[in-house]
């Protein structure tokens, strides 16, 4: 009865032009989609995401900043606490991206405060890099990051469940089993796309029974 009251409401306020006139429009208004620039090279384009409110560490660590090449699909996630500083941030990100693979020429990211603030607007226009925002509610802009993103979460479930609470010390074979693991998007793993040939797993070492990487469940 109740469900049958409520349709009928609905269909007399849709037809009543009084209503239409009346009622007012509270969501905002839809961003247009800005298509992104295919990249050219490895590392020269990177999307960037924070997975927060995860179980507190030993470590202090509660969330993971995951960093994706566009194009090798090859990725980092780094173990940080959601409270860490921009400065903290920005040393973390020159030790661990910068140094390895130089500096990106364009970063795609959400509208996080930690991407638009002035400070990280900043630095990136003093090493000469772009940083393209996700269009309003288009969260399809930065889908690369969405797909990595429900990977690892699906991986850090497993962690959990056998080790409540320290999921930190697996974060490294976490991002080892990802950057194997094969995408059909550029048909090989991103190990393969970035350092063109196979990457040589510890497999046998598991068959051996010396359980070098402490979780050969997640391979």
């Amino acid at each position: 009865m109740l469900i049958k009251m409520k349709r009928e409401i609905a269909q007399y306020v849709a037809s009543c032009l009084t209503c239409q006139k009346t009622k007012m429009e509270h969501q905002r208004p839809t961003g247009m989609l800005q298509p992104l620039h295919i990249p050219e090279w490895k590392w020269d384009s990177i999307t960037m995401d924070f997975v927060v409110g995860l179980p507190r560490t030993i470590q202090k660590f509660d969330s993971i900043w995951v960093i994706v090449d566009r194009f090798s699909k090859s990725t980092h996630f780094l173990p940080i606490n959601i409270r860490y500083s921009l400065k903290k941030l920005t040393e973390l990100y020159i030790r661990e991206i910068v140094r390895l693979h130089g500096v990106p020429s364009s970063i795609v990211s959400d509208r996080d405060p930690r991407s638009t603030s002035k400070f990280w607007s900043s630095l990136h226009q003093a090493l000469g890099t772009k940083i393209h925002l996700s269009s309003a509610y288009h969260p399809q802009t930065d889908r690369q990051s969405e797909r990595t993103i429900q990977s690892l979460e699906d991986l850090l479930r497993a962690c959990v469940l056998e080790d409540s609470g320290n999921w930190d010390k697996h974060l490294p074979l976490i991002e080892f089993t990802y950057n194997n693991s094969f995408h059909s998007s550029i048909g090989m793993t991103p190990y393969e796309a970035l350092y063109r040939k196979k990457c040589r797993t510890p497999l046998c070492w598991f068959e051996s029974g010396e359980n070098f990487l402490q979780g050969p469940e997640l391979i």
